[in-house]
């Protein structure tokens, strides 16, 4: 059986499922804090007939050898943290993140959930939350009485109170060694693995963290043109793999015939 049906074969699947990422990222276009996804390759094993540097005659070896390709294969999905554009929303409790950095929240199993969507508002007891309910850490609790709500871009939360301003917390910036070891568990969250290294904290602003933008919310950086070129060159790479698994039967059918 020719080798070009089952390799013509992995290049449609690893295809396919870049075109599944693609989509992901074409579909989040308007997610907050979004993060695209690429999709990396690597070849599969080598039939070697004949190794490189064997010796072929009493004069020479063999410069390059015989080595024969079996396909690709999705080797990973890295997610690229790079910054999105700022949209100015004019909400109080908004916030985006100039630089590196995630929002902690805290899960519903009292793990840390970190985030780049700071679409926060106040509940019931005037704790800042995620739209789903997640209490931001630290936890930051505005006053009934409060008039006004300042954020500075360090993290301190000033609220105006009976005409006097007092500060009811400070929000803090995590990074990771390795953000894109991180596991995305949806609703804008990820949870820290053993490939992204352990949780640093500390003050927005500081080295190597970036600072806090209040009333405005970071969008998605994906870039419709350029997901649409890759959802093309994907197309047609999937096209050209399915061009030869026909080309294959063809000669199969051919070899065949022969035979009749």
């Amino acid at each position: 059986m020719p080798r070009a049906l089952w390799t013509g074969a992995s290049g449609m699947v690893a295809q396919q499922t870049n075109v599944d990422v693609i989509a992901n990222n074409i579909a989040n276009v308007n997610t907050t804090g979004f993060k695209r996804e690429r999709v990396n390759f690597q070849d599969l094993f080598y039939e070697i007939q004949s190794a490189p540097g064997t010796k072929g005659s009493d004069q020479g070896r063999n410069p390059t050898g015989t080595q024969i390709g079996h396909g690709v294969k999705l080797s990973s999905t890295p997610r690229i943290f790079t910054q999105g554009n700022i949209e100015v929303t004019g909400n109080e409790t908004d916030m985006s993140i100039e630089g590196d950095g995630f929002f902690a929240v805290t899960l519903p199993d009292g793990s840390l959930g970190y985030t780049r969507a700071g679409d926060f508002r106040a509940d019931g007891d005037g704790n800042l939350v995620t739209p789903d309910g997640y209490y931001l850490e630290p936890r930051i609790t505005i006053p009934n009485d409060a008039t006004q709500v300042s954020i500075g871009t360090t993290g301190v939360v000033t609220v105006l109170v009976n005409n006097a301003q007092q500060d009811v917390g400070t929000i803090t910036l995590t990074r990771f060694r390795n953000p894109s070891g991180l596991v995305a568990g949806g609703r804008n969250l990820y949870t820290e693995s053993v490939a992204s290294g352990s949780p640093q904290q500390s003050t927005a602003g500081s080295t190597g963290y970036g600072s806090i933008r209040s009333g405005s919310l970071e969008k998605a950086n994906v870039e419709i043109v350029t997901e649409l070129v890759n959802l093309i060159v994907a197309q047609r790479a999937y096209e050209l793999n399915s061009k030869s698994i026909t080309t294959s039967d063809q000669m199969l059918q051919t070899a065949n015939e022969i035979v009749r």
